[in-house]
């Protein structure tokens, strides 16, 4: 995990923060997602229906986004900070499936710093990567404010 003052933060600016540990999706999970969100579409909780049309269930496309927070908090750890928030996603796409019982993980690029709000706002190019796949699962801009401590 990669340590990085507050203070030093426009310093990341164009460079690759890091990779995070890969993730298995499971299905329990996506059934979850789907109770949550009440997205109960086949593809993502019919195991039997999807298994033989697809290959597997498929996890949804805000999902793997949801897991954004989680696989960031693997990569990189912010000192000096009162409390960091989500302001939000720039460009976001789907670019391919998750199929159950993949392994995802985060590549974090650093896009853009600058003072907002009594913060900074960090603008960072969040690729979702899928092991043994050539195209991830999702591409965004992820855009979040840390205020100082």
């Amino acid at each position: 995990m990669r340590l990085v003052n507050f203070a030093d933060l426009e310093a990341l600016v164009d460079t690759e923060v890091g990779v995070s540990p890969w993730h298995q999706i499971t299905q329990s999970q996506v059934n979850k997602f789907a109770e949550a969100t009440g997205d109960h579409q086949w593809i993502h909780v019919d195991v039997e229906r999807a298994t033989r049309e697809l290959g597997a269930p498929i996890a949804h496309g805000y999902l793997t986004l949801s897991l954004l927070p989680m696989l960031s908090a693997q990569i990189m750890r912010v000192e000096n900070v009162q409390r960091g928030i989500n302001f939000g996603c720039n460009k976001v796409r789907f670019t391919n499936m998750v199929p159950v019982g993949s392994r995802v993980r985060l590549r974090q690029k650093c896009l853009h710093v600058e003072a907002r709000a009594g913060g900074k706002q960090v603008v960072m190019e969040s690729t979702i990567e899928i092991e043994g796949k050539d195209r991830p699962a999702c591409v965004a801009e992820s855009i979040s404010i840390v205020y100082g401590g």
